[in-house]
């Protein structure tokens, strides 16, 4: 899913200060970081986890969704494979024609489209594919930033999928993809974000200088960092180990799906499955500690500035992470975006399926038709 913006999460990352779940965690201070700012970033962050994780669990038949749409077939080995520089990345891949790749949220995987994938690959290629850390991914031991996701899935494109296609991400993954567009983007011709992760920068808050302070300060750098380390792997354990038992799971994702119906046993139970992985609660402590506070260096307005293809905003009004405020800016930063209003939470797709398919296949129809027309313009020029 996403969550908390990561904000925790970046899930929710939104202005509010999460970010991928939402994700917009500002730097740690000192031991306060402890009882305060970090706390919240903590809980949300948990939260995110929980709400995002993957659908992986138990297979279930094909028309199990509480709206009778057709479900990705659960697979507990996963579907395909791909090495990545040395790392194994798992994707889904249906369907033929023009592509479409779709990227889960903070916590997610592929599974997550599980009512998407379907549908979509009736009109196109699509593909699924599980950020490095997540769902059936490796769970490398890196330095997570958010240059690794967007070089990954440029790579992907290059790799894989070998011609433009359309980015649609929800959370983490709305940020991915955004991200994605600007650094490659002779490889994508549209980009859908719901409910995305990432923050629009705020001129009167420079950004903190805290690393640069503890490497200069002995006292900083040699008892406070490491103390402070100490105290993060303590707490954040401890919401790595919460966030996986299954009341908690079944309580967050109520709380960000407005309509339950979708919050069933295969998702439930899913959630915990990509955390029985070995490294996961490390992965889950690089994230939590280091990619989700330095994310005031990726701002939406920066990449909003570099985009140069059709957006599609797909958005869960009801979402208590992160509210319609976000998609309206983002539409007045940039002119080229359609916004289609769901009455959803986070995460429209797998709540709303069939409205967020409808509405997804109607907009990818009309770039389709944009194309076209220039297409032949373009051969006259010749």
């Amino acid at each position: 899913m996403s969550v908390a913006s990561v904000a925790a999460l970046w899930t929710a990352g939104s202005g509010r200060r999460c970010g991928a779940a939402s994700p917009q965690i500002g730097g740690l201070n000192g031991g306060r970081f402890l009882m305060m700012q970090r706390r919240e970033l903590v809980t949300k962050a948990g939260i995110a986890l929980s709400v995002c994780c993957s659908m992986a669990t138990s297979p279930v038949s094909a028309n199990g969704s509480a709206q009778g749409l057709e479900m990705l077939p659960f697979k507990a080995d996963g579907y395909n494979f791909w090495n990545w520089k040395g790392r194994r990345i798992h994707y889904v891949e249906q369907g033929a024609g023009k592509p479409i790749v779709l990227i889960h949220g903070f916590g997610a995987s592929a599974f997550h489209w599980r009512y998407n994938i379907p549908e979509l690959a009736k009109k196109y290629k699509v593909y699924a594919i599980d950020l490095l850390g997540f769902g059936w991914s490796e769970k490398a031991l890196v330095d997570y930033e958010a240059t690794v996701w967007m070089e990954q899935v440029s790579d992907f494109l290059r790799e894989i999928v070998k011609e433009p296609a359309v980015l649609v991400g929800n959370s983490l993954g709305g940020f991915t993809t955004l991200f994605a567009a600007t650094e490659a983007p002779e490889l994508v011709r549209g980009v859908v974000l719901l409910n995305s992760a990432g923050q629009f920068s705020d001129p009167d808050k420079p950004a903190p200088a805290e690393e640069e302070a503890e490497q200069s300060n002995p006292l900083a750098k040699f008892i406070v960092k490491p103390l402070k380390e100490a105290i993060q792997r303590v707490v954040l354990g401890f919401v790595f180990w919460q966030s996986k038992q299954p009341a908690r799971v079944e309580k967050v994702l109520k709380s960000v799906y407005i309509d339950p119906r979708n919050v069933d046993e295969y998702l439930v139970g899913s959630i915990t499955a990509p955390t029985a992985d070995p490294n996961a609660g490390e992965v889950y402590y690089r994230l939590m500690s280091r990619f989700m506070s330095n994310q005031s260096r990726y701002t939406l307005d920066r990449l909003l500035g570099k985009l140069r293809c059709p957006l599609l905003l797909l958005w869960g009004d009801l979402d208590p992470w992160v509210g319609p405020a976000k998609a309206r800016r983002i539409q007045e930063f940039y002119a080229d975006t359609a916004v289609v209003h769901l009455q959803a939470g986070h995460c429209p797709h797998d709540e709303a399926p069939e409205q967020a398919n409808a509405a997804l296949l109607e907009w990818l129809a009309s770039i389709d038709a944009r194309a076209a027309q220039v297409e032949p313009s373009s051969l006259q020029a010749v």
